[in-house]
């Protein structure tokens, strides 16, 4: 960790999970840069390029448990196809098929109506609208 940047141990256990070495690294490299989006592959090759051991299985189990903690939050674009987004907060996405890239837009720019009441005991939790473009 670097003695400016943020204390990702703290931010991790405030999230009930144990800052193991490998958790604290791929924290690192992802929340440091800003808001971003990236696929368990993309990371991968991230870290690796740091030099740390760590494998493919271990940075999607890190990073479902950062999903599952609140930390992350993934955007399935397709069957089997998932972003992170280190953008929790309410927003949107477009998706550019042709390059395999998404873009945050405002949740203020949509209006949505006509929703259907949800099912008996459950509530509404959240919309999110992904819309597709191509280049």
């Amino acid at each position: 960790m670097s003695d400016n940047g943020p204390d990702h141990t703290v931010s991790l256990r405030a999230a009930g999970l144990r800052p193991t070495r490998q958790r604290v690294a791929l924290a690192r490299v992802l929340f440091e840069g800003g808001h971003r989006h990236v696929t368990a592959e993309s990371l991968h090759a991230e870290v690796k390029a740091t030099r740390m051991p760590v494998s493919l299985a271990t940075v999607y189990n890190t990073l479902n448990q950062f999903r599952d903690a609140g930390l992350l939050r993934e955007v399935v674009v397709a069957p089997g196809r998932s972003y992170f987004d280190t953008n929790t907060g309410h927003h949107h996405h477009f998706f550019v098929e042709t390059d395999g890239e998404l873009h945050d837009f405002s949740s203020e720019e949509v209006t949505i109506a006509g929703l259907p009441a949800p099912p008996e005991g459950t509530t509404l939790a959240r919309v999110d609208v992904i819309v597709r473009v191509r280049r």
